[in-house]
């Protein structure tokens, strides 16, 4: 019988078999490892170089925003400059205007001073004619549709008892009034221009009815505001406001009630030239009356020879604007009854 040699599994061989085995993977390993780190050294550069890209990039962004933002601020300064000029430009264009109003006013000044001069020396050099203060045989004109009365309301033109308008005025305005019984229009001013009748749009007529004259009576009657001695500026202000070109059938009529003139013939006749201009045939649009009282005269006023120079004054200007000047001589002055004085 043969004896069989027993054999071991776990032998040397086997041993050796398992150790070089087990080398062979960790040196594959190891080799694989160092591959592994080259390509993750190599992918850890371009990560870097892609950082640093970024970061330059990132550099230049906001050098590009530091520059946008001082562009900004510089633009804001250049519109700041810009309001700036525009608002000195203003302002000096606003000085220009004023200094051409001013030069305007200079000339204007000049012009007037010139006038009053020339005004001056032709006082100077020729008195005015004086003309008798008496009554006039003319007739006041009767055809007219509206009518216009400036009254003088000065002190001379009062009762120093009531400080109320003579009743002598009053009754002469009463006939004045009386001898037009129908008229489209009235209108009332004092000696400055301002409209007697209180409550009624300026510059306008008022209807005729003997309401309207009774009011207006009344108002005279009580009117308190003085006036001064110069009927001229009411009678501008009733030819350049009442007078209304667009109506060819207004056949309007002035009556000045007054006793003082304290101004220049020459300048009042050309102004109201000018404002009442006659046509191609010598008709005035406006025909222009006045009655004189003579107050100034008889009642013995320090007053120069303003009555006279009213009496010359209204004999012209009713000459040339068509109508009549009536010159109270001798009229009473305190025929007011009683009650009226009071």
């Amino acid at each position: 019988m043969i004896r069989r040699r027993q054999i071991q599994v776990f032998s040397l061989s086997f041993l050796d078999c398992i150790c070089c085995g087990f080398g062979a993977i960790i040196l594959l390993f190891v080799i694989t490892m160092g591959s592994q780190t080259t390509a993750m050294q190599e992918l850890r550069e371009k990560l870097q170089r892609l950082l640093q890209s970024q970061l330059t990039t990132l550099a230049q962004f906001k050098s590009r925003r530091e520059e946008l933002n001082a562009q900004q601020v510089r633009a804001t300064e250049m519109t700041k400059q810009v309001q700036q000029q525009d608002t000195l430009k203003a302002l000096l264009a606003q000085m220009e205007a004023q200094i051409r109003l001013q030069e305007a006013g200079r000339k204007n000044l000049v012009v007037e001073i010139d006038e009053l001069k020339r005004d001056i020396a032709a006082r100077q050099q020729k008195k005015e004619i004086e003309l008798p203060v008496e009554p006039t045989p003319l007739g006041l004109p009767a055809d007219a549709t509206h009518v216009a009365f400036v009254i003088d309301s000065s002190g001379s033109m009062r009762d120093p008892a009531t400080e109320r308008i003579w009743e002598m005025v009053m009754k002469k305005f009463d006939e004045v009034l009386d001898s037009y019984p129908k008229v489209e229009g009235v209108q009332f001013l004092d000696a400055d221009g301002r409209y007697i009748f209180r409550g009624e749009a300026e510059d306008q007529w008022l209807p005729d009815s003997p309401e309207v004259r009774n009011n207006i009576k009344e108002s005279l009657r009580r009117y308190s505001i003085h006036s001064n001695s110069n009927p001229v500026p009411g009678i501008m202000r009733a030819l350049r406001r009442l007078n209304d070109p667009e109506k060819p059938d207004m056949k309007m009529m002035i009556f000045i009630l007054g006793d003082e003139f304290t101004g220049t013939a020459d300048t009042v006749l050309r102004r109201l030239d000018e404002l009442n201009p006659p046509d191609e045939a010598g008709k005035r649009r406006v025909v222009i009356n006045a009655v004189g009282f003579p107050t100034a005269i008889k009642l013995g006023f320090d007053m120069s020879n303003t009555g006279v120079k009213f009496a010359n004054l209204m004999r012209e200007v009713t000459f040339q604007h068509g109508g009549a000047f009536i010159a109270l001589q001798d009229v009473e002055l305190y025929d007011e009854e009683p009650s009226r004085r009071r």
